[in-house]
């Protein structure tokens, strides 16, 4: 790219400038690294080593804990190293990489959460034609989907923000690449691709925000027909879990990109930024365990299961 004549390389903006207080929220950001890390991955080998877990919605699961893995590591690793070396340096590549990697299994995050909404739609309002519906194929073309549909739209993003030219500071007002921060150094003019944001990705927000909310609409509407108390709780309790989990990373994502300027602030810029980039990998695999008792049930057997693995 032309603009690495220009600027090389980006400075981050860390959490403090004390050093006692850096290493501090070095040990705080790794106990939340390995918290989602250890979190997410248990879900994965739960799942994996117990085949009754071996359903559409669970094959869904995996996914999403693999993209909240990659979605956290992007971010917070890079924070951790330059809180502890005091170096907040980061490379015109190094940079590119983040945006389109953040980017990339952001839109995985929606994409596969849009579609275990529809999982659950399927399963509850037309339950003798799930296995038909929800076939193995089906669940495989539509993962590959939305990792297709959001590496593409990383791309366009991405391609867009760094044609930018950066010519003047390269003091970045985030711990991390950010599309926003980037315009905000930008010495070209930004309303193309303000306007390319606008029309890419607040539509497909909207639209996955509205299927999801019309398919629990349907949902609750089935589950409430259900005679048995505990029919209703058994359907209601499947699908807690996701709506949460959706709630959190869409109300997260939407104070971070879409609030009013007079709320916006350095101090501000940076906690909704860690809302948005470290809750949801952090939280999601604690929701599915607390919430999901197929789950609870799982892993309380994978001691057990590896002890006969290993004989």
């Amino acid at each position: 790219m032309n603009n690495q004549s220009m600027v090389t390389e980006f400075l981050l903006m860390i959490f403090s400038n004390d050093q006692d207080e850096q290493i501090l929220y070095f040990v705080m950001f790794l106990c939340i690294y390995l918290i989602a890390i250890v979190g997410n991955f248990l879900i994965i080998a739960t799942i994996a080593l117990n085949h009754q877990l071996h359903t559409p919605m669970y094959f869904f699961l995996v996914n999403l804990s693999l993209t909240d893995i990659g979605y956290i590591t992007t971010t917070i690793p890079k924070s951790m190293v330059a809180s502890l070396t005091d170096n907040r340096l980061i490379s015109f590549a190094g940079c590119v990489a983040q945006v389109y990697l953040l980017m990339s299994f952001a839109g995985s995050e929606l994409a596969l959460l849009t579609i275990m909404a529809y999982d659950r739609y399927v399963a509850i309002c037309h339950p003798l034609q799930y296995r038909l519906i929800m076939n193995w194929d089906a669940c495989a073309q539509m993962a590959a989907a939305s990792w297709i549909s959001t590496l593409i739209y990383s791309s366009i993003q991405a391609s867009a923000t760094f044609k930018l030219d950066f010519c003047g500071t390269n003091i970045i007002g985030q711990y991390f690449c950010d599309i926003p921060q980037l315009q905000k150094i930008s010495c070209t003019d930004t309303k193309v691709n303000q306007i390319l944001t606008f029309v890419t990705a607040i539509p497909v927000d909207l639209f996955c925000a509205v299927f999801i909310f019309a398919s629990y609409g349907y949902i609750f509407s089935a589950v409430l027909r259900i005679p048995s108390v505990q029919g209703r709780y058994k359907a209601f309790s499947t699908c807690t879990p996701h709506l949460t989990v959706f709630s959190l990373f869409y109300t997260t994502a939407i104070f971070s990109y879409m609030r009013p300027k007079t709320l916006s602030s350095p101090t501000v810029d940076l906690i909704s930024a860690v809302l948005y980039t470290v809750l949801p990998p952090v939280l999601n695999p604690i929701i599915y365990s607390f919430r999901n008792k197929d789950i609870q049930g799982a892993v309380w057997k994978i001691p057990k299961k590896i002890r006969s693995l290993l004989r």
